[in-house]
């Protein structure tokens, strides 16, 4: 998962904050499970030449659900986040499994699929905002964690901060598990 980063990158802006990156995880958690479980129902019900445009619609639907869902009960999360919520619409990742497994898959299997894939995501998301909310303000989640002469580094907390994060962690875990022990790339 960590080797597909192309996936992450509209992700990466809510990373700053561990509240807003949790957000988007749960969000991502939800349309991916749920997503993967329509298609795999729908699987059989879909023209083959139609099926991107059913993958998208089922997307696009629940990712409405969600961001509706936060701008109802979460305001300030929901303005937080931005965009960045319809953006999980074009996500590689939440289509890639709608495309490679779930349209070929029975429904429970994809479920599992989907929520796997989105939790490895998160996790990966959660590194980064648990690195990136510390080292650009000196806190987490509203508690100090740095020391009172900490000064934070503002390009952490920038949008550019979190590509560094990334390339870090993408540097540790192929440093502790060089390309071929983690598959083809």
């Amino acid at each position: 998962m960590l080797v597909q980063v192309l996936g992450v990158c509209s992700a990466l802006a809510v990373t700053s904050r561990l509240d807003t990156t949790f957000t988007m995880c749960a969000s991502l958690l939800f349309v991916a499970a749920l997503s993967s479980l329509a298609i795999s129902l729908l699987r059989n019900l879909t023209p083959h030449r139609a099926r991107i445009i059913a993958f998208m619609l089922v997307i696009a639907t629940l990712v409405i659900v969600v961001d509706q869902y936060l701008k109802a009960f979460y305001p300030d999360l929901s303005s937080a986040l931005g965009p960045y919520v319809g953006l999980i619409i074009t996500n590689c990742i939440v289509m890639g499994r709608c495309e490679v497994f779930a349209s070929r898959n029975p429904p429970l299997a994809s479920l599992a699929d989907g929520l796997s894939n989105a939790a490895g995501y998160g996790l990966v998301l959660l590194t980064i905002a648990i690195v990136r909310e510390p080292l650009g303000t000196g806190m987490l989640l509203g508690y100090r964690l740095m020391p009172e002469a900490y000064r934070p580094c503002e390009l952490m907390a920038k949008a550019p901060g979190a590509f560094f994060a990334m390339a870090v962690l993408v540097w540790a875990v192929r440093a502790k598990y060089p390309a071929e022990e983690i598959g083809p790339q």
